[in-house]
């Protein structure tokens, strides 16, 4: 860095360099011209590069890519609910087709823009008529996608959408969401889950379509004790997994939450639910 001073018999500011470069001569000019220009061209390589990244950057895909939220459009699903009956003493899987049909576009109660969807139930032959199932609201935002359904809030993707990207997506539940349907300890802390992107660019087979580029979200997936090689002794299974394709959807899901209380003599039971999505098809 020049440092000017200003002599008292000169009527102008001289560069200290300047100075010294006439005492040391001619090679120490050529020194500081080599100099100079290594470090220009060290400075536009720095400026090419961050402008690659900033390309990088800019060509990141977006959560709300992987939906598809025009009024109108559809995913149909093969749903297996596993339900535990006679008091939790037996399990059962009862299998249909279900339809999630994007509605019309609204504002939820935060004012954003978002979009509501109705699902539709009926057999698993497809020979029954729809019989609506519920609603819920799906709201793309400018680095997320948040899903609200039953009052939970649940941020399912976020931007960047890239392998190894982690983030609290159920940080607006409550404590415990569960309590009123279900009796178990599987929903304690849900808040502190870390959604992590497992995979991208997968391509995967579902009914009779071939699907590219699909994500995978792992939510959770904890088992503590197996019920069917210890009886005896208290067990939880957790596990909360989706797929989504790009411009598209969700395509695949699954998840399972029971716990399973052990009874010495007597009966032993289990509390809970699991569901699994499957697309069948879509428009």
């Amino acid at each position: 860095m020049d440092y000017w001073f200003y002599p008292y018999f000169y009527s102008s500011f001289i560069p200290v360099s300047y100075r010294y470069a006439c005492t040391l001569g001619k090679p120490y000019l050529l020194m500081r011209a080599f100099s100079f220009r290594l470090l220009t061209i060290l400075g536009l390589s720095l400026f090419v590069l961050g402008c690659d990244t900033e390309k990088e950057d800019l060509q990141l895909e977006v959560a709300g890519d992987y939906v598809a939220l025009q009024p109108g459009k559809y995913i149909t699903y093969r749903l297996d609910s596993t339900v535990f009956v006679q008091q939790g003493r037996a399990q059962e899987i009862h299998s249909y087709q279900e339809k999630h049909q994007v509605d019309a576009e609204i504002n939820d109660n935060l004012g954003r823009k978002s979009y509501r969807v109705f699902r539709y139930i009926r057999n698993l032959a497809g020979t029954s008529a729809w019989s609506p199932a519920g609603t819920y609201l799906v709201t793309p935002l400018q680095h997320s996608l948040e899903v609200i359904e039953d009052n939970m809030r649940i941020v399912k993707l976020f931007t960047p959408v890239k392998e190894g990207a982690t983030w609290k997506g159920n940080r607006y539940l409550a404590q415990e969401p569960y309590a009123s349907k279900f009796n178990f300890n599987n929903d304690d802390n849900m808040a502190e889950w870390d959604f992590e992107i497992t995979s991208v660019g997968e391509t995967a087979t579902f009914g009779t379509q071939q699907v590219e580029n699909i994500v995978t979200l792992l939510q959770q997936d904890e088992t503590i004790n197996d019920p069917t090689t210890t009886p005896d002794t208290y067990a939880t299974r957790t596990l909360s997994v989706d797929k989504y394709a790009r411009g598209l959807g969700l395509v695949y899901q699954e998840f399972i939450m029971w716990e399973y209380q052990p009874n010495p003599g007597g009966t032993s039971y289990r509390v809970g639910f699991g569901v699994k999505r499957s697309m069948i098809d879509h428009n």
